[in-house]
């Protein structure tokens, strides 16, 4: 049984068999911007990440995984939740804590935060949307008493996110530079 929200769309995210993916059994879900799926099932969750992050969390003893695609820092009662990095991860924790589980048990992963239209060497030091992304994540986190099991965040590209639900496990592609780097 998956748990999928689209806060911005009433479907429910797109679940498909890739070729890559049929030796594992493994279903394919490619995540939009402003959505959150949740899973107790094996899954393969893929996003693309400029400016904006993901969030995953995971809970071992349960073996259930979730992931965020968030596009700004705060909600500021705008509305759907899920677009916002604030409100998504109050959610998402709220959906584990739904099925008993302790913040002490969540392990929790950051992703994106790119800072997408400005070069190192010429950026202000206005902080831009992706910095303001991380650091509101890391933020709410703390507050939240979790901490991070690991991150891959800022830089100026993007990054093309696989994350499987079900083993906590996730991978990043360079949208730019190419190359792999892995998160167990």
């Amino acid at each position: 049984m998956a748990l999928a929200c689209r806060l911005s769309r009433p479907a429910l995210p797109s679940i498909e068999e890739r070729s890559d993916m049929r030796d594992l059994g493994v279903p394919n879900v490619y995540l939009k911007a402003g959505e959150f799926f949740m899973s107790p099932e094996p899954a393969r969750v893929v996003t693309v990440l400029g400016s904006c992050i993901s969030v995953t969390m995971f809970n071992p003893r349960l073996g259930i995984g979730a992931i965020c695609h968030c596009l700004l820092p705060r909600n500021d009662g705008r509305g759907d939740d899920f677009k916002y990095v604030d409100t998504s991860i109050m959610r998402m924790i709220g959906a584990f804590e739904m099925l008993g589980t302790g913040r002490r048990e969540i392990e929790v992963k950051l992703f994106g935060g790119a800072d997408m239209f400005r070069s190192g060497a010429t950026r202000l030091r206005m902080a831009s949307i992706g910095e303001q992304n991380v650091k509101t994540a890391l933020d709410v986190l703390q507050e939240q008493g979790l901490s991070l099991l690991a991150a891959d965040t800022g830089g100026l590209s993007g990054r093309k996110l696989y994350y499987y639900i079900h083993t906590n496990r996730a991978y990043v592609r360079r949208l730019r530079r190419g190359g792999w780097s892995g998160h167990e």
